[in-house]
């Protein structure tokens, strides 16, 4: 069986898994964020900034972390809890919201005409739309709920043992006593 890593190492785990968590989070969302505006869904462009503000935390917890103060893991699990909530929230809302005659209206005529000419009856489609509509938001909050879940389980497991490596680096390194330079002689008794 494999010894459980050293301290240190523990530290060095979380420092990376949190900036590169961070950063992903930070440079997938706030374009995301942008464009929702931009093409005027603005509740997407809110979840979004949130999520951003998630991101945001994390780099800003393993910013103190890596400083030396412990109390940076709390942030980095807070992070965790606020990108998991925004997704979550804005998944439930979307399913709550289908609406079928909002989906057939946003068929642009040239798709509406292919499918009529391929001849495809849109109404009838409709409850396999919804139910790909269903499945996707369920899917994404089933995977942020695993994901941002186990890696605010992760730090937060990891937390008593980033505090004793980081109290390890403020303890006084004591050098080994030097070996004595006794004579041959003294060791004969």
């Amino acid at each position: 069986m494999k010894p459980p890593p050293l301290p240190e190492e523990t530290l060095r785990r979380v420092l990376r898994a949190s900036k590169i968590n961070g950063w992903s989070v930070l440079v997938i969302s706030l374009p995301g964020a942008l464009i929702s505006g931009l093409l005027g869904d603005f509740s997407g462009a809110f979840v979004g900034l949130i999520v951003a503000y998630g991101g945001w935390t994390e780099v800003s917890g393993h910013n103190q972390v890596r400083r030396g103060d412990a109390d940076g893991m709390q942030r980095l699990v807070r992070a965790q809890w606020i990108v998991l909530g925004a997704v979550l929230v804005y998944c439930v809302t979307r399913i709550a919201s289908f609406d079928a005659d909002t989906a057939l209206s946003s068929l642009t005529p040239g798709l509406r005409s292919e499918l009529a000419s391929s001849g495809v009856d849109v109404e009838a489609i409709m409850p396999m739309v919804r139910l790909f509509f269903y499945f996707t938001y369920g899917i994404a909050a089933f995977l942020t709920l695993i994901y941002q879940g186990g890696m605010a389980r992760y730090y937060r497991r990891r937390e008593p043992v980033v505090r004793q490596a980081l109290a390890d680096r403020l303890r006084p390194v004591v050098p080994p006593a030097a070996p004595s330079r006794s004579a041959p002689e003294d060791l004969v008794t």
